[in-house]
């Protein structure tokens, strides 16, 4: 495979646009779901728990429960820890908007924690000063891919629901993340490592947390009756259809690393090359998932802010997304509770994601390089 150049070359600007993320999928997917549409199972069976089975061994956590989303498995992690009305959960602003409404559909408060300035995960110190009797959880979100650091939030003794949204492939100082925390959360949306469209999967080692969520997942009958109803639960069960498109997403994710591996190897050379554009902090001491490839534009220093930026790449043909505009500034949660949070409002206004999907081609990559060699040689100071 030829590296990828990081310089500005000749080349002319795309004819055609190149998505931010398209999905990597293709015959294998194809031919899986017609098996699976043929055999009769829609939802939940066999290939669901083929996919639990195959992702505790994956994980190395002791019970996977597959879902309808990522947002259905928070949800549950929390009812399952026991959050409930009058509850505080602490928990990051730079996040999906999910991390904190299931806070708010368990009848509990989000309560916003800063970020540090490195890799933007939760600050176990800023937690640590927010921690009151009324804390039910702690909530960190493995931003990006990177995890957070788990280590200090657990010596705080809070059951812990990890967001592991971004981090199905990610270890923490060299344990899997999904192993850890008391809970843990991952998405298999179409976006994600291994996707499957939607769906979500929770990972604990904790039995009675396992039990409560599967009983809470669907509409159970009460044993000896067709009518009654054993616990009021949710209809947030994976179909085998979709748990098909996921065990073989599951096959790829090593091939799949490796592309997006020599992708961020090479949007690692070029943006060392800009002044005022910088990628978010990865630690060497963890295994990154490498789902998004983040960079901060210093709007000084790069002549233009993240806004001119996206606007000139689009301009270019190139795909950009933000992740993400800080929730506690989004008008469902504006006035809530949090501590002070510069790193986290500074982050906002400057975070840029750069392309990155396994269906991407080398040349994909490198047509984005150097569209934003472009754009900076244009609005650099």
């Amino acid at each position: 495979m030829p590296k990828l150049s990081s310089s500005a070359g000749t080349r002319p600007a795309r004819s055609t646009f190149l998505s931010f993320q398209p999905p990597a999928v293709g015959d294998e997917e194809v031919a899986a779901v017609a098996a699976t549409i043929r055999s009769g199972w829609l939802t939940s069976g066999p290939r669901a728990a083929e996919l639990e089975r195959r992702m505790a061994e994956y994980l190395e956590a002791k019970h996977v429960l597959a879902l309808s989303s990522g947002t259905a498995a928070l949800h549950l992690g929390l009812l399952a820890a026991g959050v409930g009305p009058g509850d505080e959960v602490i928990t990051t602003s730079l996040t999906w908007p999910a991390t904190a409404n299931v806070i708010v559909h368990c009848g509990a408060t989000p309560v916003f924690a800063d970020v540090r300035e490195g890799d933007l995960n939760i600050d176990p110190d800023r937690v640590r000063e927010l921690v009151g009797p009324s804390t039910k959880a702690i909530m960190p979100v493995d931003l990006f891919g990177q995890p957070a650091d788990l280590d200090p939030l657990l010596e705080l003794g809070v059951p812990m629901v990890e967001d592991a949204a971004h981090a199905a492939e990610a270890r923490y100082r060299g344990r899997k993340v999904g192993s850890i925390a008391d809970v843990t959360c991952f998405s298999l949306y179409a976006t994600k490592n291994i996707a499957a469209g939607e769906g979500g999967l929770l990972a604990t080692n904790d039995d009675r947390i396992a039990r409560t969520v599967d009983d809470l997942r669907v509409m159970r009958r009460s044993h000896g009756s067709l009518y009654d109803l054993a616990v009021p639960g949710y209809k947030a069960n994976l179909s085998d259809v979709l748990a098909t498109i996921a065990l073989v997403q599951l096959d790829k994710v090593e091939r799949h690393r490796a592309i997006r591996d020599r992708h961020f190897a090479a949007y690692d050379e070029a943006v060392a090359e800009l002044d005022g554009i910088e990628p978010v902090a990865r630690d060497a001491r963890d295994t990154h998932a490498l789902h998004l490839y983040v960079v901060r534009i210093d709007a000084e220093a790069a002549g233009g802010t993240r806004d001119d930026y996206q606007r000139a790449l689009a301009d270019e043909q190139i795909g950009t997304s933000v992740h993400f505009l800080p929730v506690h500034r989004l008008s469902a949660y504006r006035g809530g509770a949090h501590g002070p949070l510069p790193v986290t409002e500074r982050a906002g206004a400057e975070v840029l994601s750069l392309p990155l999907s396994p269906a991407h081609t080398d040349d994909d990559i490198r047509d984005a390089i150097e569209a934003l060699h472009r754009v900076h040689d244009r609005l650099k100071p």
